[in-house]
């Protein structure tokens, strides 16, 4: 019989920190820092097994779950001596989310649960303090209302700000007591007006009420979202969390806050992080108060007069400092560790690997080496391979005129420039139009999480380095300012105004995430540089990989940033890109326009010295190493204009007859020229196209070696073969052309001839092909459409109704598709090997970059990856990750 719920609290716990799948991860830290002994409110875990039968069984839950909750309930009054729906001495409880991958703000929390008209009297005269009893009523009746009865926020704003006006007050803690009382009994008339019924007062209900909300919000959109862009499997459910409440809302002595181990965005060993005395927790993440400094240090360097953690209550801060001391070497891993202060009392709520940019992330994992807290290969694993990517593109260039126009904190490192928009749904609408947008906000909730990953930066007023906005921010790599107090937002006026000046929307502007800096305009940007920590980590990595890395490159410019960045070659040089310069595009159509091979050899023959230059240019720069070269491969109509007023321009341009160029083209028009007249198709009827290409890259091989004595190793691809007569008729074409350049310049250089592997029975009958081919690279891109008969141009059209419908887990042109398209690599893997033992495998589609296809190539056994020129650090990480797992399957 399954048990659904799992208790905490007292110095023992009935789980532990290995069961994240069951517990979530808040649940199975909670369970881990109770046994450790650490001042834990008690509390139990309803587990995400739980969830999972609810979804399954039309939303209802296990029959035993309501009993067993009830016993859970039981051990926590007796741990706090205090009963849940008592009058006069009232146990109040949180209820919050917790799924085994951290996710936040993404689901709901309710606090202060178990209050009502009665147990709120019960409060006051238990703590002695009427005020804080009706503060955290009323924060109760909003967040219950919201997250369980969805009723929205702007309606208690609304009547919360009228009480401030009236009171002429601008801040929460000038309310007093009476005037709690009021706000109360506003906000319950609110929730009567709206749901004609009152607000429930039995404790309960309100229990069963948040635990089912809870559940209901692993599939609300943000999170849904949030898990489709963290690659967050929905099958795995989220647990709950109930927990005794203490309180950092009592006065003076009590407090709240959130704190990092070591610095989240730059990664340097000491304590980060921030609390509000006189607080609940959602205040601080929330930005409705400005927070302060835990440490004196960090309150200096922000410039803050309030006082800090550290200097307004030294004695819980040094309490503090040494628990999460312990924290930090316990995890092995910086941690994220939320808190609460209860007239004193320190009291540990949340503890989790914390959030952190790729450059923090870098530098902590360095660091625990050196300490020796981790080793290198956990070092390696630790870090996510697809969040290099923020590293490898430009920052504001330092020399570059500022025009600073508001200063906030420096919430999330990076720079980004774009047009200001105010609204998450425009900011998506925009992004997916390919404008670049910074998102401007009073603050950032979790309903934003989609306008916030379509844009380029994030500026808030509100809010702190720990705020909602801070945090996702980090998490996604994006550069985020919050906290820009003097930027005054009218969202319906679509402007703001800092300094005297007024920005509105549609108007550029830059963000310098690691300054905390809004800048007027777009400001010039400087190429990354990637020495120190993501150096050693690559040596690292590079040291334990079995998978090579290539680049796909056909310009000089992508070659030389592809070796920057540590390829080890060219897996993919596409020769038609270089056909359509100006200097070469009217011999290309001179040689499809030809009406005999004597013509077209005449064009040819002025196309081959630009086709030698552009390979002797990219040898040059890959000297030594392995350079796939494809040969043409697109239909030749796509050299040719369309249009009549394209087509009499080249003719009027050449000579040429309209009349005849518009033949011409109807003539090599075809209904669906993927499965057309392309690739070595176009080799076999025109060979003296492939034999011209032939003969430019093994010339160019050869005036590179004798330059420079470092032959390149060219390896000559076929494109789209799909029988092995045709691969046998282009390996004699090639090896024909290479004799006849090796007799005449009197030298030889290695070279491998083989074929790209893009269509289903390329794959099944791989052997055939294997007779001829020396190598396979696996066109991923390609063999994914023919595969799924799907075209990766036109397939936005239904491609996210089928991910929302989990017809799809991933995008497949973006992960690898493992069980059809993987199976086929699998069968051509080994009916190749079975005819030629040596021949060399790789995968040059845009899943070179992936991080988990890149696991799927290890597993497969193939000997390379190819990817565009900036993803090949995080392939080159994702590679030794791969390297890592098998080596652990095996043992």
């Amino acid at each position: 019989m399954s048990t659904w719920v799992y208790g905490f609290g007292g110095g023992a716990a009935d789980g532990d920190a290995s069961m994240k799948a069951l517990l979530g991860g808040k649940g199975a830290n909670l369970a881990e820092m109770s046994a450790l002994g650490l001042p834990v409110p008690p509390g139990f875990t309803i587990t995400t097994e739980a969830c999972v039968h609810y979804y399954a069984h039309e939303r209802t839950y296990p029959e035993t779950l309501k009993a067993e909750v009830g016993e859970a309930l039981a051990r926590v009054e007796s741990l706090t001596g205090k009963r849940f729906g008592d009058v006069s001495n009232p146990l109040l409880v949180s209820v919050r989310s917790g799924a085994r991958a951290s996710m936040p703000g993404m689901m709901d929390t309710v606090l202060n649960l178990g209050l009502n008209d009665e147990t709120v009297e019960g409060l006051a005269q238990l703590s002695g303090d009427r005020r804080f009893a009706y503060d955290s009523y009323r924060r109760f009746i909003q967040m219950y209302s919201n997250v369980v009865l969805d009723l929205g926020h702007d309606a208690f704003e609304e009547v919360l700000d009228d009480h401030k006006d009236r009171l002429g007050v601008s801040v929460d803690t000038e309310l007093g007591a009476d005037d709690w009382v009021r706000v109360v009994s506003d906000y319950k008339a609110v929730v009567e007006r709206h749901l004609d019924r009152p607000f429930p007062q039995d404790a309960h209900d309100q229990l069963w009420g948040a635990i089912g909300a809870v559940f209901a919000s692993w599939m609300n959109e943000r999170a849904r979202f949030y898990r489709r862009m963290h690659d967050i499997p929905e099958s795995w459910g989220t647990a709950v969390n109930v927990q005794a409440m203490v309180f950092g809302n009592m006065g003076e002595t009590s407090a709240t806050g959130v704190a990092f181990t070591r610095n989240p965005s730059t990664g340097e060993a000491r304590l980060y992080g921030e609390f509000l005395i006189n607080a609940q927790g959602e205040d601080v993440v929330a930005g409705i108060r400005t927070p302060q400094s835990l440490t004196r240090a960090g309150r200096e360097e922000m410039g803050e007069r309030a006082p800090s953690m550290e200097e307004a209550m030294p004695e819980a801060f040094t309490q503090f400092r040494t628990l999460v001391d312990r924290l930090e070497r316990h995890y092995r891993d910086m941690q994220d560790v939320e808190f609460t202060i209860e007239q004193g009392r320190l009291y540990l709520l949340q503890t989790r690997s914390g959030k952190r940019t790729a450059r923090a992330a870098l530098k902590i994992a360095v660091d625990q080496v050196a300490e020796g807290l981790i080793t290198r290969e956990e070092a390696i694993s630790r870090i996510d391979p697809a969040a290099l990517d923020q590293l490898l593109h430009p920052t504001l260039d330092p020399d570059a005129a500022r025009d600073v126009i508001a200063q906030g904190l420096p919430a999330s490192p990076g720079a980004a420039t774009g047009k200001v928009v105010f609204d998450a749904d425009e900011a998506e609408r925009l992004g997916q139009a390919g404008v670049a947008v910074i998102l401007v906000r009073e603050e950032t909730s979790p309903e934003d999480i989609h306008g916030m990953h379509a844009a380029r930066g994030i500026i808030t007023a509100r809010g702190g380095m720990t705020s909602h906005a801070a945090v996702v921010a980090r998490g996604m790599g994006r550069p985020c300012v919050s906290g820009a107090g003097e930027i005054q937002i009218d969202a319906r006026a679509g402007h703001f105004r800092a300094r005297g000046r007024t920005i509105s929307a549609g108007e550029i502007v830059t963000i310098d995430g690691g300054k905390g800096e809004v800048l007027a305009g777009a400001v010039p940007m400087i190429e990354p540089e990637l020495t120190g920590d993501f150096s050693r980590l690559m040596e690292w990595a590079d040291a334990v990989r079995r998978l090579k890395v290539r680049a796909n490159a056909e310009t000089p410019l992508d070659a030389r940033t592809a070796r920057g960045f540590g390829a080890e070659g060219i897996g993919l040089c596409r020769t038609e890109h270089m056909f359509f310069e100006d200097t070469r595009i009217r011999a290309v159509r001179e040689m499809i326009l030809a009406d005999d091979e004597a013509g077209r050899r005449a064009a040819l023959a002025r196309i081959a010295p630009f086709q030698k230059d552009d390979f002797v240019a990219l040898f040059e720069i890959m000297a030594g190493l392995p350079v796939t070269v494809r040969l043409l491969d697109p239909p030749l109509h796509e050299f040719l204009p369309h249009s009549d007023a394209e087509i009499e321009a080249l003719a009027a341009d050449s000579g040429l007859d309209a009349g005849a160029l518009k033949r011409r083209v109807r003539d090599l028009h075809e209904t669906n020229p993927m499965l057309g007249h392309r690739g070595c198709r176009l080799g076999i009827a025109y060979p003296e196209i492939y034999e011209m290409q032939v003969r430019a890259i093994l010339e160019a091989a050869l005036e590179v070696e004798a330059r420079s004595g470092a032959a390149p190793m060219p390896e000559i691809m076929h494109p789209l073969v799909a029988k092995g007569e045709e691969m046998a008729f282009l390996r004699a074409l090639t090896d024909r052309v290479a004799e006849a350049v090796f007799a005449e310049q009197g030298r030889r250089i290695d070279y491998l001839v083989g074929t790209m592997i893009e269509l289903p029975r390329a794959a099944l009958r791989a052997g055939d092909l294997a007779g001829h081919a020396q190598f396979f690279s696996f066109g991923t891109n390609d063999l994914t459409q023919t595969t799924f008969g799907i075209s990766r141009d036109d397939s936005g059209r239904f491609l996210q109704v089928y991910l929302d419908r989990g017809i799809f887990e991933h995008d497949p042109f973006v992960r690898l598709d493992t069980e059809g398209v993987g199976d086929l690599i699998r069968i051509a893997v080994e009916r190749g090997r079975a005819v030629r033992g040596e021949v060399k495998l790789g995968i040059c589609g845009e899943h070179g970059g992936d991080p988990s296809s890149i696991a799927f190539c290890e597993g497969a056994g193939l000997d390379y990856v190819s990817c565009s020129p900036y993803r090949v650090p995080i392939a080159r990480l994702a590679a030794a990750q791969a390297a890592l797992h098998s080596l652990a399957v095996r043992d």
